[in-house]
Formats: structure tokens, C-alpha cells, sequence
């Protein structure tokens, strides 16, 4: 009998369970982006300009580092999913107890290469010298708290693969009221500036790491976690590689891109930084709320092809398509309109209002082009293509930016140049994407293929 929090992702009515498991994952997002949002709206409104820049400065270098991770993740998921889908209940097992050690020792690793290179990659990027030291403090403090950061997402993205998005949006709730709670706390009370709100930061992520690993163990079914069986199983942990790399590795490559073009801002000065800081933010709740269609569309159509329910695939693409593009659309450009007085949250200053509702003029009211791209790049990697999504990422995104900053900023070096980067990149890729998908499915669906497509590393 299934249980309350799960989706069964493989039968009856498709649109409503789509929303059903996508709904909690989009607050979820939203509830996690709380988290550097407290931090900055607090400084900027309680430490000023420079200290709201000082975390900003950080978030793409930090995102750089930590996305490879997340992509391996990402893996753990689509592969958790195909099994639960077959209902293979030992593989399932294995590659929990698997994706957990693996995230759990990524943690490390992250702090490892995170703390001491702090310093020198921002100097690299260029990060305004008034802003440099805070900014290499708070990134130092918050990298404290990667081993519990990682064993969330790898956590949540077991529980999203049986179709359980419900209690990982608890979880985030409860760490995100304490995370404002001691934000308020260290800068108000104890004038902490910028070490107070990343060390609140760190304690928010150990609550919400206890919070998952608690459920997991607690849990009945194939998803249970059992410490007396907790094993590193190499098999599933190349499977999960084999996934997420390349998906990591997109993030990667996307993470370049925005810290070239980070680079390219911070040569306007802190005011043009802290008012592209507080957009960005903006931004990132469109960007959460589309984000979780794309891993909709990537659970669903990772546990129909488990099940081999290949006819539901394309029904799941289609309509992740259209939520994602509603959502862009109707979030993207109300944040524009809504412009001056979602930037005034986050600072006074009239200047940096200016300077961020220029991005959003931009970036945000286009941002549903972005949501598409993701979505077929989610459906491409279900289907077992992982290594394609990938390069083309590279090529559509990374690639073109690179050359773009290299060539159109240079002849004419303006924040609209920057910005009108984005919408171009994302509909370059969307061509790419939709030949990539119309290519894979033709090959996936072929009647004469039997069983699982041996794709997972393609």
C-alpha cells in the first residue's frame, strides 16, 4: 500500500500529481534561497551596502564549487527513481546507503577546497577591495557547514525519487525560522556584520541535515536508512557518477559563465554589485520555482522509464513545459514590475534600486526562456543521457558567454551587454536541447529495444 507522502509517478492522472509533487518542491527551493536571502536583506539593511555586496560576491564562486555535488545528487535521484520504478527493492538500498556516504564525504572535500581557496578566487573575480575581506570571511564560515549541506540534498533527492517532496518543505521551514531567528540575533544584538549571518547559516543547514537523516531512519519501505547496513556499495556509486558528473559538470560550466560575468559587474564598483545582488536574489525565486518542474520532469520520466511506461514520457515533458513556462512568465515579469519595491527590501539606496531593476529588466522578465531550456535538459537526462545535456550546456552557455564577454563587451562595455547575454544563451540552447530529446526518444522508444537503455553515460 503506498504510503501518504509518496506519489505514485507511473499511474492515473498525470497533470494533477505533477503539480501535487512539484508544489512542495518550489516552496522548498523558495525556503532554501530564504537562507542567503535572510542574510542579505539583514546586513543590507542592518550592516549597509558593503556588507549586503561582501555576501553577494560570494554566491556564484560558491555555487561554482558546490554544483558538482549537486549534480552528483542528481544522479542519486534518477537512479533511485529507475529502481523504486522496476521495484527492486536491494538496488534501492544500495544506492541509498550509497548516495548518503557519498554526499557526507563531498561535504569534506568542499571544505577542504572551499576555506583556502576563498581568498584568491575572489581576489581572481575581481571582488571590490572594500568588500574583499568580509567577503572571504563569510565564505570561510559558511563552507563550515557543506558536510551537512550535502547530506540534505542527497537526503532530499532519495525522498523526492519514491515521491516524497512534502517533508523535505518541513524541514526547510523549521531550519529556515531559525536561520532568520539567529540571523536578527548575531547582527542586532551582537553587531557580528557578516560572520554573524553565515555562522546562523551553518547552524540552519545542520538542523535541516538532522531533520532528513532522522526521517530516512524513521522511514518504512525501500528508501529506509538503516546505520547497521550502512555500506559503500562501488557498483551504484560509479552508476551515480555515471548520471551525475555530467550533470554536476553542466552546473559547473553554467557556474563559470555567471562568474565571468560576475567578474565583468564587479568592474562597475560596489553600488552596481550590491544592486546586481539583491536582483540576482530576486531572480532566484523565479529561478527555485521553475527549477522544481525541471525535477519533476526528471523524477517522473526516471521512474516511467524504470516502469518501462514509455508512452508517459512524452506527457510529462509537454506538460512540465507548459507549468514551467506559465510560471516564468507570470513570476519573471512581476518581479520586474514589482521592481522598486521588492529591491527596496533589500536596500535604501536609490542608486542600487536603479542598478538592480536594470537587470531585471533583462534577465528576469525573459527568465521563462531559462525554465524551458531546463526542463527538456531534465526530461534528456531521465531518458539516461547525461554527458549530452552536458556539452551542450557548455556550448550554449558557457561557451557563448565566454565569447560574448570576450567580443560584444568589449566593443561596448555596458551592463546591457552583460545582461542581454542571458535571454540569447538560453534560446540557443533550447534548439539544441529539443534536437537532442527528438533525437534520444527516437532511439529510446525504438520497438525493437528491449529492457533499460544502455545510455546512463551518453
Amino acid at each position: 500500500m503506498k504510503r501518504s507522502y509518496e506519489i505514485d509517478m507511473c499511474n492515473g492522472p498525470l497533470f494533477s500529481r505533477l503539480l501535487l509533487f512539484a508544489l512542495p518542491l518550489m516552496l522548498s527551493g523558495i525556503l532554501q534561497l530564504l537562507f542567503n536571502a535572510a542574510d542579505i536583506v539583514v546586513v543590507g539593511q542592518f550592516a549597509g551596502s558593503n556588507a549586503m555586496a561582501a555576501v553577494g560576491s560570494t554566491s556564484s564562486l560558491i555555487n561554482l564549487l558546490v554544483n558538482l555535488f549537486i549534480g552528483i545528487s542528481v544522479g542519486a535521484n534518477v537512479l533511485v527513481a529507475r529502481y523504486y520504478g522496476s521495484r527492486s527493492p536491494e538496488d534501492v538500498e544500495q544506492t541509498v546507503h550509497t548516495a548518503l556516504i557519498t554526499g557526507f564525504i563531498g561535504g569534506f572535500v568542499l571544505i577542504a577546497i572551499g576555506i583556502p581557496a576563498a581568498r584568491p578566487m575572489l581576489e581572481l573575480m575581481g571582488t571590490p577591495a572594500a568588500v574583499l575581506d568580509q567577503a572571504v570571511l563569510y565564505m570561510r564560515i559558511y563552507f563550515i557547514g557543506m558536510p551537512a549541506t550535502m547530506l540534505y540534498n542527497f537526503g532530499a533527492a532519495v525522498l523526492r525519487a519514491s515521491g516524497d517532496t512534502r517533508r523535505p518543505l518541513y524541514f526547510l521551514f523549521v531550519a529556515g525560522v531559525v536561520n532568520v531567528i539567529f540571523n536578527l540575533f548575531f547582527v542586532i544584538v551582537l553587531h557580528m556584520d557578516v560572520e554573524g549571518v553565515a555562522i546562523a547559516t551553518v547552524i540552519s543547514q545542520f538542523i535541516s541535515a538532522g531533520l532528513i537523516i532522522l526521517c530516512l531512519v524513521r522511514m518504512e519501505g525501500m528508501c529506509h536508512l538503516d546505520f547497521s547496513r550502512l555500506r559503500f556499495h562501488i557498483t551504484k556509486f560509479k552508476q551515480i557518477l555515471r548520471i551525475g558528473v555530467p550533470a554536476g559538470l553542466q552546473g559547473i560550466l553554467f557556474s563559470i559563465s555567471n562568474v565571468l560575468i560576475q567578474s565583468s559587474i564587479n568592474s562597475f564598483g560596489s553600488t552596481v554589485v550590491a544592486g546586481n545582488t539583491a536582483a540576482s536574489n530576486i531572480e532566484g525565486f523565479v529561478y527555485t520555482s521553475m527549477n522544481a518542474i525541471y525535477q519533476t520532469s526528471l523524477s517522473f520520466t526516471s521512474q516511467n522509464m524504470g516502469a518501462k511506461n514509455y508512452h508517459r514520457v512524452d506527457k510529462v515533458l509537454i506538460q512540465c513545459e507548459l507549468l514551467v513556462a506559465a510560471i516564468g512568465l507570470v513570476l519573471g515579469n512581476g518581479a520586474y514590475l514589482l521592481g522598486n519595491q521588492l529591491l527596496g527590501i533589500y536596500s535604501g539606496d536609490a542608486q542600487v534600486i536603479a542598478y538592480g531593476l536594470q537587470r531585471l529588466s533583462i534577465c528576469c522578465a525573459s527568465y521563462f526562456l531559462c525554465g524551458v531550456m531546463d526542463v527538456l535538459a531534465g526530461s534528456i537526462r531521465g531518458l539516461g543521457y547525461s554527458i549530452v545535456p552536458m556539452l551542450i550546456t557548455f556550448t550554449g552557455i558557457c561557451l557563448f558567454r565566454v565569447v560574448w564577454v570576450f567580443t560584444a563587451f568589449q566593443w561596448h562595455p555596458s551592463l546591457f551587454t552583460i545582461y542581454i547575454s542571458y535571454p540569447i544563451s538560453w534560446l540557443v540552447t533550447i534548439v539544441a536541447n529539443l534536437t537532442c530529446y527528438l533525437v534520444a526518444r527516437r532511439h529510446v522508444f525504438h520497438p525493437k529495444e528491449e529492457g533499460m537503455p544502455a545510455a546512463t553515460s551518453v
